[in-house]
């Protein structure tokens, strides 16, 4: 089978321990670039925090951020955008507030909370973006966000997630990404999805794509690809949904993946 599309997740999939991008694995992916492959990074964080990493990569393939709810060119331009309603945004943002969980609010590529923490310390250093305080943040906000995260450990987590489903199950993505964040975007806007747009917008059919991811946010695309890969790191539901387990992402995985598959071109001739 040939791919000619490979959709990469960042956070514990493509990035090491301290969220950097191996020598191996930027040798691979630029040796799948030569050999004619399309790349883009599939990813749950913000347009600006993934971009530099495409930079590293020296892809100009459109991002896919935000779990898919936006999907934007290296250079600035919009090819989807899809935001949760206003309305159930300010029900979800007074939701976590009332039980005194932390939660992320995204507009227009800038994150909004309602205190400085140890949630927001930890995701300045994660994601290198500055975070905005604002006084009131259910009043802040007066646009549909892009996606919400609430951030808290993982009991709090999964009984909010019940609620909310429960609620809006019918409208919005309520996954886990990262162990504490619980991420909402729209129904439409998951990776899988978003993936399909870009191989649709390049014509390469689905048995000709690939993605690579570790997360329950990643399983749409996972699915959708017609090469699911899961990292060895990556939780059980998501191994079951994948085609093939690869290596970790401390132990280069993607390379792992990558190099395997197109020594197998090679050997074909």
């Amino acid at each position: 089978m040939t791919f000619k599309l490979l959709a990469l997740d960042l956070d514990e999939t493509l990035l090491d321990a301290n969220s950097q991008i191996s020598g191996e694995n930027r040798a691979a992916i630029r040796r799948a670039v030569a050999n004619g492959v399309l790349v883009t990074l599939a990813t749950g964080r913000m347009f600006r925090s993934a971009l530099p990493y495409a930079r590293q990569l020296e892809i100009d393939l459109p991002l896919i951020t935000y779990h898919g709810a936006l999907i934007r060119t290296v250079s600035g331009k919009d090819l989807f955008y899809r935001p949760v309603a206003l309305a159930q945004a300010k029900e979800i943002v007074e939701a976590a507030l009332a039980q005194d969980l932390h939660i992320n609010v995204f507009v227009h590529d800038q994150v909004y909370v309602a205190e400085e923490n140890e949630y927001t310390r930890f995701y300045r250093k994660l994601t290198k973006v500055p975070v905005n305080v604002v006084p009131d943040l259910y009043s802040t906000l007066t646009e549909p966000p892009v996606k919400l995260s609430i951030i808290g450990r993982s009991k709090q987590l999964k009984k909010i997630q019940k609620e909310l489903r429960q609620a809006y199950g019918d409208k919005l993505q309520i996954v886990i990404s990262l162990p504490h964040y619980l991420e909402i975007t729209d129904k439409e806007a998951t990776k899988g999805k978003a993936l399909e747009f870009l191989a649709k917008m390049h014509r390469i059919p689905r048995q000709q794509v690939a993605a690579i991811g570790d997360s329950y946010n990643d399983i749409s695309m996972l699915k959708y690809a017609g090469i699911g890969v899961a990292v060895d790191n990556a939780y059980a539901e998501v191994k079951a949904a994948a085609d093939i387990i690869t290596e970790s992402n401390v132990n280069h995985g993607v390379a792992a993946f990558i190099n395997q598959y197109l020594e197998k071109e090679d050997s074909r001739g």
